[in-house]
């Protein structure tokens, strides 16, 4: 399938790069720079410098690709109205043709739970919010065969939010140790950044439309234990401290307020319609494998 990647030098976007090259598929990734397209071609993929909030290019790429996979985002203020955009560049390439597009949301839009489902109702933090609309509207679009993937917290290979956590304050005196995200009793869904891109892949090829997948490999260990771990590897000898959630909102912003959120999920619904099967280690045994 020739296939149009926007992320694919991102922590994420790389992996589903990788999966979709080892599965055969013709990748056109969309980079930012000259810089950026060398790495996406030396995998095997075509880079293409475009501007995710250049609509009218981004639709002209997808309207000759078989498939669009979306990852990317800005991280920042601008994600929203870019995301907008790219969305229905995509959805106006792909309409009438019942060719797949897979989006990305992510898993705090559900807010905290102890058992989230795709079904569980939306109550996301203030950083996630302008995303239940715009999945709302690839869900519902026709004539393409739309899929949404919210990723939980994702590890493996030394990225993601493990650096945040391995880079938190250190307590003062002669045993410091390693702040926690708040009091640490919450819980994170987590899923291998290996698993998480077969996820993408699979949906790109087998989702029917209006799909919507949990990235989560069903585990979920509190934040205590998660920072447990950390500060054995960094050699604090697993010493944590809580952090009062004022401090954590002042030190993280909108960012903390996502992360005190107390979340559990198994997905399900990814296993029983696309064969879905995670494979990677758990982030604890990550952690415990990773030089921060």
């Amino acid at each position: 399938m020739r296939v149009l990647l926007t992320g694919g030098t991102g922590y994420i976007g790389a992996a589903v790069l990788d999966r979709l090259i080892s599965g055969g598929h013709e990748v056109a990734a969309v980079v930012r720079s000259a810089e950026k397209a060398e790495p996406v071609r030396a995998k095997g993929a075509e880079p293409v410098i475009a501007d995710l909030s250049d609509g009218h290019t981004l639709e002209e790429l997808a309207a000759v690709r078989d498939g669009v996979i979306h990852v990317a985002s800005p991280g920042d203020e601008t994600s929203a109205a870019v995301d907008e955009t790219a969305v229905a560049s995509f959805l106006r390439a792909l309409r009438n043709t019942d060719r797949p597009f897979v989006h990305t949301t992510g898993i705090w839009v559900h807010g905290s739970g102890s058992a989230i489902t795709e079904s569980t109702a939306m109550n996301a933090p203030r950083l996630a919010a302008w995303r239940v609309p715009l999945a709302q509207r690839v869900r519902e679009a026709r004539g393409v065969r739309t899929s949404v993937v919210a990723p939980a917290v994702v590890h493996g290979h030394g990225g993601g939010l493990l650096n945040l956590v391995a880079a938190g304050p250190r307590g003062a005196g002669k045993t410091p140790a390693l702040t926690m995200v708040g009091p640490g009793d919450q819980h994170w869904s987590t899923v291998h950044v290996d698993d998480l891109a077969e996820l993408y892949v699979l949906a790109l090829e087998k989702a029917p439309a209006g799909s919507y997948f949990l990235g989560t490999g069903g585990v979920n260990p509190t934040v205590r234990e998660i920072s447990e771990a950390v500060s054995r590897t960094v050699g604090l000898a697993g010493r944590v401290e809580s952090e009062p959630v004022v401090q954590t909102l002042d030190r993280l912003g909108l960012l903390g307020e996502a992360l005190l959120l107390d979340q559990q999920a198994a997905g399900d619904t990814a296993r029983r319609v696309l064969g879905w099967s995670p494979k990677g280690p758990s982030i604890l045994d990550d952690i415990a494998n990773t030089d921060f």
